[in-house]
């Protein structure tokens, strides 16, 4: 399955509002010639089970530009893969990106206390 297959709207989210313990990480795409971070992208949401949701802007592909498509694409689809096979790992490593393009911005146990995070959940698509 494709990401463009995967991606629907995040209706189906309303237990992220309502439980405030789930852990999240907020990911933004910094632009190679650029040292600064643009706005949140990516918001990965670890559940209690530990399984991991991706939620991504809709218009992800105008934030990050031509050159970025294919970058972003490539790494969604792998962290697609990697949470079926070792989705504590993988939310470990998105935790604590710095280097690269896609870097972490915000890390938090309960949501609910983040309330700008909270409010880019509801707008996201999850993959």
């Amino acid at each position: 399955m494709t990401l463009d297959e995967e991606q629907r709207p995040n209706s189906d989210l309303s237990e992220v509002r309502g439980n405030s313990l789930l852990q999240f990480c907020a990911l933004a795409y910094r632009a190679e010639e650029s040292s600064r971070a643009t706005p949140v992208i990516v918001i990965v949401i670890k559940d209690a089970g530990g399984g991991l949701r991706f939620l991504v802007d809709p218009g992800w592909r105008i934030v990050v530009g031509a050159e970025g498509v294919n970058y972003l694409e490539s790494l969604l689809d792998d962290f697609l893969e990697r949470a079926r096979e070792q989705p504590a790992t993988l939310f470990k490593q998105l935790s604590s990106l710095a280097v690269g393009r896609l870097v972490t911005q915000e890390t938090g146990e309960q949501i609910s206390d983040h309330s700008l995070v909270l409010e880019l959940s509801s707008r996201f698509e999850q993959l």
